[in-house]
């Protein structure tokens, strides 16, 4: 591999902004601070950039094998580099499902020739395959899915039993989708009664209502308090939640765990009139009063990590009634962009938007040799130029489905350059793709 020397750049790192260069070596950084003044294959200029730990994204959706109309580990990986990802954990709801052994290897087989960024993949539980979900490997996989509320093809996991069995049972993170089916399918059956099939987009935060979260995430905290488990809960999109857990202590100790999406902490209710089905999802973009309360508890350490749930739909998919139109948002290019306008604003530190994108899904994760700028550790890194300005357009997407909530919209952060394990991935809106991702190794 080439030998990338990186100088008189800003190094935003555990939380704190230092000056100095940067060597890279066999992937990995092998000096990090003050003047180096060595020769390498590759020097880039950092005057006037950040180096930022390659964002973590522990919650994609990738859409291969089976839904590639909409997206794939080509495409996807590609726009998550542009945006300064260097690692992403994807979902197993794609078409077959990855709820076996087998079928969960062929992604990893597919990523290896396919994707630029580094990756892994959840297995998913179902209701009946406890047996394949113990078979996992807590060594390269980054753990276990479970669905505990959700109609995506066998993978709702409802029945007590069953999870009573893996939160007793699974040594692994297990990372959970928490709505009440029960909730959810009751709000839809009253709305469709008053309304029909021309239900207002506006009401899906009624459907997909605070009480399901509530309901759902309580009783997944309570399992795993039960059994000691540690739990990941995704997604939190509303105010009640958050007193379901803990900022006390470091999150090294924590059992339980959670994430916030970007677009939670950006959109709220009103924006439906706006944007209609483009920021439908689950769960819903809630009220004004949920997305205020977001990014304070992200502050005080009640929330830990940042993703995005990325998960493309086609335009014309996203074109029909609201009972026929597809949740999901494509998110992952602009993860960064979005988190530096609240950092424009003052509402976050540039070091703590690093901490929740890239050292606490390490943490969490357990990630081995990834998600700081320290000698030793994988290369995986963004140089950002805080203050360039660029506007969101059809001609810089680099999603399948090549739409964005964001077009027209407005940036100040640009990422310049991506280095993925070591490889120089992205440079000057270009892609270099002599060399792909690597697959995420874990601590155990």
């Amino acid at each position: 591999m080439k030998s990338i020397l990186i100088k008189d750049v800003q190094i935003v790192n555990r939380g704190k902004t230092t000056s100095g260069d940067l060597l890279i070596r066999n992937g990995r950084l092998e000096r990090v601070g003050g003047v180096i003044d060595v020769k390498a294959d590759v020097e880039l200029v950092g005057a006037g950039l950040h180096a930022l730990p390659g964002i973590i994204d522990d919650q994609v959706h990738f859409r291969e094998p089976g839904l590639t109309h909409k997206a794939d580990l080509y495409t996807e990986p590609r726009a998550a580099v542009a945006g300064g990802v260097t690692t992403f954990m994807e979902m197993p709801n794609t078409k077959p499902t990855a709820t076996t052994q087998a079928l969960l290897e062929e992604k990893y087989q597919t990523a290896a020739v396919k994707s630029l960024a580094n990756y892994s993949f959840f297995m998913g539980g179902t209701n009946d395959n406890l047996d394949e979900v113990l078979r996992t490997n807590p060594r390269n996989v980054c753990g276990i899915k479970l669905f505990m509320g959700s109609s995506t093809g066998n993978m709702l996991v409802d029945n007590e039993r069953t999870l009573d069995g893996v939160f007793s049972q699974c040594p692994m993170l297990i990372a959970t989708h928490c709505e009440d089916e029960t909730t959810v399918r009751s709000n839809e059956a009253i709305f469709r009664e008053k309304y029909g099939d021309n239900l207002p987009i506006e009401f899906h935060p009624e459907i997909r209502s605070v009480e399901a979260c509530l309901k759902s995430s309580t009783l997944a905290v309570e399992l795993a308090k039960r059994h000691n488990t540690r739990l990941h809960i995704l997604h939190i999109s509303t105010k009640d939640e958050l007193t379901l857990f803990r900022n006390d202590i470091p999150l090294e100790q924590k059992r339980i765990t959670s994430e916030v999406c970007v677009h939670h902490l950006y959109f709220n209710s009103d924006d439906y009139r706006r944007l209609g089905a483009q920021i439908k999802c689950n769960p819903a973009v809630k009220g004004p009063e949920h997305q205020a309360a977001l990014l304070p508890a992200l502050l005080d350490d009640r929330l830990d990590i940042i993703a995005t749930d990325h998960a493309p739909h086609t335009w014309d998919e996203k074109q029909g009634t609201y009972f026929n139109t597809p949740s999901g948002v494509p998110l992952v290019q602009h993860t960064l962009n979005i988190m530096l306008e609240f950092y424009h604003k003052g509402l976050i530190s540039l070091e703590r938007i690093v901490e929740k994108m890239s050292h606490a899904p390490a943490i969490c994760f357990r990630i081995e040799d990834r998600g700081f700028l320290e000698e030793g550790q994988w290369a995986d890194l963004s140089l950002v130029d805080l203050n360039r300005e660029w506007s969101v357009a059809k001609d810089n997407l680099y999603y399948k489905c090549g739409w964005s909530p964001f077009e027209g919209h407005r940036f100040r952060g640009r990422v310049e350059s991506t280095i993925v394990s070591g490889h120089l991935a992205w440079h000057n809106g270009q892609f270099f793709e002599e060399k792909k991702g690597e697959r995420v190794l874990f601590r155990v």
